[in-house]
């Protein structure tokens, strides 16, 4: 594992912009008259749309230039090559609110990765509709907030997660298995920091017991998408999927177990580069630096 960037003194430059001679130069620019050292730097060119999207990890050796000086001194370049960007401490952990229905197995493999430091994410609570994983909760160490969710409660229950959004100032939302049709409105507000997680069979089989479906066609691969919330439901930007095949010797079972394997691990991903400033949406798309 790369050692951890030093708090102060590490940063994730993130921009993408119309397509034109110079960026790179300006950026790189940027950087030297600022004491900066490039770490690592990736960038994709979208010919289709006249796009560039670049990432750049860097560390500063003057203890004078802290973030917002650097912040400051970047808003010139940006606005001469109408850049869109974002500027972090690549060491600060992204605050992070874990929503979960009756299914905990992405929120357990997510408290464990935060836990030994996989993740850079700071879990400050867990809110669900459900008591089944309050205990699992305490063991962490996370408040674990009850919110429950009728017709009726609807509209009060979004308007108190968004309360909590607000005190906890939460960074990004994962609905770990949270079986709970968001809002248009609560979708809009959340904009590009919700994630989600479900299983690749939508649309194929929806509703209920997608598995017994499954298994019902004889499916040969199981797969799980990670994907941006929006109002249109389950059809977010893709930030991460994966498969693994599967034959006719398992039952029902047997394909959630394999299932939730998959969920865990695409929903991991997500997060880490969400949190590591490694996606940036373009449009219906996603460009994810891994």
């Amino acid at each position: 594992m790369s050692p951890r960037p030093q708090p102060g003194h590490e940063y994730v430059l993130t921009l993408a912009c119309p397509d034109r001679a110079g960026i790179v130069h300006a950026v790189s620019g940027f950087l030297v008259r600022n004491s900066g050292n490039i770490l690592q730097s990736q960038q994709f060119d979208e010919r289709l749309k006249g796009r560039y999207f670049m990432r750049v990890h860097f560390d500063i050796s003057d203890p004078d230039t802290g973030l917002e000086t650097l912040r400051s001194r970047f808003g010139p370049v940006a606005e001469a090559y109408g850049i869109r960007w974002t500027l972090r401490d690549a060491s600060t952990p992204t605050r992070t609110l874990i929503m979960v229905s009756k299914f905990g197995h992405c929120l357990n493999d997510l408290l464990f990765r935060q836990r030994t430091g996989a993740l850079n994410i700071e879990i400050p609570a867990i809110v669900s509709n459900h008591r089944e994983f309050e205990a699992l909760a305490e063991t962490y160490g996370v408040p674990f907030l009850h919110v429950p969710v009728t017709r009726e409660t609807k509209a009060e229950a979004e308007a108190r997660l968004l309360e909590l959004v607000r005190e906890l100032d939460i960074e990004l939302v994962v609905l770990a298995r949270y079986m709970q049709v968001l809002s248009d409105d609560l979708c809009k507000q959340l904009e590009g920091r919700a994630i989600n997680i479900h299983h690749s069979f939508l649309p194929s089989f929806k509703g209920a017991r997608p598995y017994n479906q499954a298994y019902d066609r004889g499916v040969k691969l199981v797969g799980a998408t990670a994907h941006y919330v929006t109002p249109e439901l389950d059809e977010g930007q893709i930030i991460e999927q994966d498969v693994v095949r599967v034959d006719h010797s398992l039952d029902p079972e047997e394909l959630v177990t394999v299932g939730r394997d998959v969920e865990a691990q695409v929903l991991a991903h997500a997060v880490k580069w969400h949190s590591e400033n490694r996606v940036m949406i373009d449009g219906n798309r996603t460009v994810v630096f891994r």
